[in-house]
């Protein structure tokens, strides 16, 4: 018994190979496994702005917005992010209600998941954040920052508005069971200029379509018939934006 039992062993490791070496997809490769741990150093300079009523110890949570400026603002000079959107518009409305993180994208460069995820990560370590309230907007080269992120990490935001932008749907359209259904309750809106001329129109009418298409309902995309690149100028300067931000929270 012992005996049959060895060669019956032996059968099964012989038999092994060969049906490696019978599976034309396989026999001229060899089987390998890669892993390599990666430790990475971000940083980024920002503009922070804090609401009316904020208390470092107290314990009321304020929702949080994180902007995404364009392409034109990069650089060293932070005084550049405050031109456009809402670091603009704090300037002149103190009553603003959201913690606005305004990240400076370095010359040259694009916007990256680690710096914008990792300086999202780290406000809501250090500040009083209402986690279930955090918003993404952004215009231009960060309404495309604003697409990619709000689109890869749906779990992390109640509500994206990107201007004038685009980007890639196939993380969208190929996303797993646990994405798709933060996806299908990321409230999504939109806004470009008929008459761009740098971001077409088409740009955002794809990632629109593409999120309807995977299940998301609350998806909106508005026009501005006369406006060039330039539509965050009427997007950011209507109050009802800042209202739609807050009727949503990702715990409801």
């Amino acid at each position: 018994m012992q005996k049959l039992t060895a060669a019956l062993f032996a059968c099964a490791l012989l038999a092994t190979p060969l049906l490696a070496q019978n599976d034309p997809d396989v026999s001229m490769h060899k089987r390998l496994h890669f892993e390599k741990k990666i430790t990475k150093t971000v940083q980024s300079d920002y503009l922070l702005f804090l609401p009316e009523g904020y208390e470092a110890r107290g314990d009321k949570k304020f929702p949080l917005m994180i902007f995404l400026h364009g392409a034109g603002e990069r650089g060293t000079n932070l005084s550049k992010v405050a031109q456009h959107g809402p670091p603009k518009i704090v300037k002149t409305r103190k009553d603003f209600p959201f913690i606005l993180v305004s990240p400076q994208c370095p010359a040259n460069e694009w916007w990256t998941e680690d710096v914008v995820m990792g300086l999202l990560d780290d406000t809501i370590k250090n500040y009083n954040v209402d986690t279930n309230r955090v918003y993404l907007t952004g215009l231009s080269m960060g309404g495309f920052g604003s697409w990619a992120l709000g689109t890869k990490h749906p779990e992390r935001f109640a509500a994206i508005a990107p201007i004038c932008g685009g980007g890639e749907r196939i993380g969208i359209l190929v996303a797993g069971r646990s994405k798709m259904a933060a996806l299908k309750t990321l409230r999504v809106g939109a806004f470009h200029g008929a008459k761009d001329p740098v971001v077409k129109l088409s740009e955002s009418e794809k990632m629109v379509d593409a999120l309807k298409k995977a299940g998301c309902t609350d998806v909106k995309l508005t026009v501005y018939p006369e406006a060039g690149h330039d539509s965050w100028t009427e997007a950011y300067n209507d109050p009802a934006l800042w209202d739609w931000f807050l009727q949503h929270s990702r715990g409801k």
